[in-house]
């Protein structure tokens, strides 16, 4: 695939019959001004990478942590707050 850099300038019709295209060289790195009737009014660019998580991969070959493949399942039972007060028991101490 080529490595597209420069800022390309499409039409919306254009858009629209060549998307697939259009998409791969925004892949390839290329921002894509979209215009309707020669004024731009959009522009398609590449996201930016999320952040690098080979740490967490590291933990994991290290057995350092465990990861089964899916989302965190979180704790298994609920965490059960008990306030040693009510808030309203509190506001009633700070005013004595």
């Amino acid at each position: 695939m080529e490595n597209f850099t420069a800022t390309e300038r499409v039409g919306i019709r254009d858009l629209k019959a060549h998307l697939s295209r259009h998409l791969k060289r925004v892949q390839a790195g290329a921002q894509i001004v979209v215009t309707d009737r020669g004024r731009s009014i959009a522009t398609i660019a590449p996201i930016e990478r999320g952040p690098d998580l080979a740490w967490t991969r590291r933990l994991v070959a290290e057995g350092r942590a465990r990861w089964e493949g899916g989302k965190p399942a979180g704790p298994r039972r609920p965490v059960e707050i008990t306030p040693k007060a009510t808030v309203s028991s509190a506001v009633l101490e700070d005013r004595r």
